[in-house]
C-alpha cells in the first residue's frame, strides 16, 4: 500500500475549531472506547493543557496524538492517545505521526526524555523510535501496558 501524505496541525485545545476537535474525539472514541471495547473517561483533564497533533489526509483525520508538557502527566514530556484511523492503517501514518511528535518535543524541550504508557502489543513500534521499557507490564483499563522512556 502506498505511503499516505499527511498535513500536520499542532494546536492547544483553545486554538482548535469545534469541527477539528470533534474529528479528533470521534477517532479517539472509535479506537480507544469502541474498537478496544474499553469503557473509560476518554475526554480528561489533559485535553485542555496538552498539545494536540492532528494529521490530515485531504479532509480526513488520518492520525492523532497529544503531547503533554513536562510536569503535567509525568516529569518528562509525554505522548498519549496515539492513534491511526482504521482507514489509514498500514500506510505509514503512525510512523509519520510519531516522528513529527518527537521532532516537536525535541524542539520545545531540547535534551529532555519522552515518556509513554504504551499498549504492550506496540512495544516494537515504539522501540523503533528509541523508546525502551522502564516498567513491568501492567493493566490500564484491562489492556496490558508498559511504561517506556526515550532518552533526551
Amino acid at each position: 500500500m502506498p505511503r499516505v501524505e499527511l498535513r500536520f496541525q499542532w494546536a492547544r485545545l483553545g486554538d482548535l475549531s469545534g469541527v477539528e476537535f470533534h474529528a479528533a474525539m470521534v477517532q479517539r472514541v472509535a479506537v480507544f472506547v469502541v474498537e478496544q471495547n474499553c469503557v473509560y473517561q476518554e475526554a480528561d483533564t489533559l485535553d485542555p493543557v496538552a498539545w494536540h497533533l492532528l494529521a490530515w489526509s485531504g479532509g480526513q483525520l488520518a492520525a492523532y496524538l497529544r503531547l503533554a508538557d513536562p510536569g503535567t502527566n509525568y516529569p518528562e514530556p509525554s505522548l498519549g492517545r496515539v492513534l491511526t484511523a482504521p482507514a489509514f492503517r498500514g500506510q505509514g501514518a503512525g510512523q509519520q505521526l510519531l516522528a513529527e511528535a518527537l521532532r516537536r518535543g525535541d524542539q520545545l524541550w531540547p535534551g529532555q526524555a519522552n515518556r509513554i504508557s504504551a499498549q504492550q502489543y506496540l512495544l516494537k513500534f515504539y522501540q523503533g523510535f528509541g523508546f525502551a521499557p522502564v516498567s513491568e507490564v501492567y493493566l490500564e483499563d484491562n489492556i496490558p501496558h508498559v511504561e517506556m522512556l526515550r532518552p533526551g
